[in-house]
């Protein structure tokens, strides 16, 4: 392994001395010191926080001598996340299809959702999966339902399913769109993205409850992007009118009734 080498390459690359990027990591100088210098062996955890922050993989990190990298091959590396995020390389989507050749809307229950990072492309595992049909969807596109738990993003409540729409290129994804996020540490989770990944290779999660805090994802955590379409609830969202809106809905209700009653008592009215 060339862990302890990499480490004191990739931080004089970075430009930050041993404190600096301890503090970064969350250790302290000795600690960090001691990784470089092959006297203690980093966490397997702390690896992958060691990774994210030098953003390259953690297979690279241990098993690759970045001593006899060309410029080239460090380009290449750094970069290696926009092919990613792009999808240049096919992502692997399996999929259910009918009779007619066409593909059915899966629906993941919520008994088998930790288990969906796991199999998400296991064609055994999406073939059991529930189907719907919702024909006022596009044939041009993909699409599957996720479901919700949780109270971090109202209107769509507890129990609820949201219909997202499969997104190749991630870098395209504009930000403020709510979406389904399938991450390798959170499994499945719902909530409005700022993409960031040009910036700092990362998306923002935001909530629509302000009581949940936003945080980041790395786009190596990234396994899938739904983009939201529609939702499937048991539920009638509870809507607050203020007193505007209680006013100009009583007026109109008001309108509708009187218009009801002029065509009762004749019936040759126009409404």
């Amino acid at each position: 392994m060339f862990i302890a080498a990499n480490l004191k390459l990739l931080r004089k690359r970075s430009g930050k001395s041993q404190e600096e990027l301890a503090q970064a990591l969350g250790l302290n100088r000795s600690t960090y010191s001691g990784y470089e210098n092959e006297v203690a062996q980093p966490s397997l955890e702390m690896l992958l926080s060691i990774s994210q922050y030098h953003k390259v993989t953690l297979d690279d990190l241990i098993a690759k001598d970045f001593s006899t990298y060309a410029d080239s091959d460090w380009n290449s590396m750094e970069n290696h996340w926009k092919t990613g995020a792009k999808g240049t390389n096919l992502r692997i989507l399996t999929t259910v299809v009918n009779s007619d050749n066409e593909e059915e809307v899966e629906l993941i229950p919520e008994k088998v959702r930790a288990g969906y990072v796991a199999g998400y492309a296991d064609p055994e595992f999406m073939r059991d999966l529930p189907t719907l049909k919702l024909p006022f969807l596009s044939k041009n596109r993909k699409y599957r339902a996720f479901p919700i738990s949780g109270d971090s993003m109202p209107p769509v409540s507890h129990g609820s399913y949201v219909v997202g729409e499969f997104v190749q290129d991630w870098l395209s994804l504009p930000s403020n769109s709510p979406c389904v996020i399938v991450t390798n540490n959170d499994g499945i989770v719902f909530k409005y993205v700022f993409n960031q990944l040009k910036e700092a290779q990362q998306l923002l999660l935001v909530s629509s409850n302000p009581s949940y805090e936003p945080y980041t994802v790395s786009v190596e955590n990234v396994l899938e992007v739904w983009r939201f379409v529609s939702y499937i609830s048991k539920e009638i969202p509870d809507v607050q009118l203020d007193a505007e809106g209680m006013g100009a809905s009583f007026r109109n209700l008001q309108k509708d009734i009187q218009q009801i009653l002029i065509h009762l008592s004749d019936p040759n009215s126009k409404a």
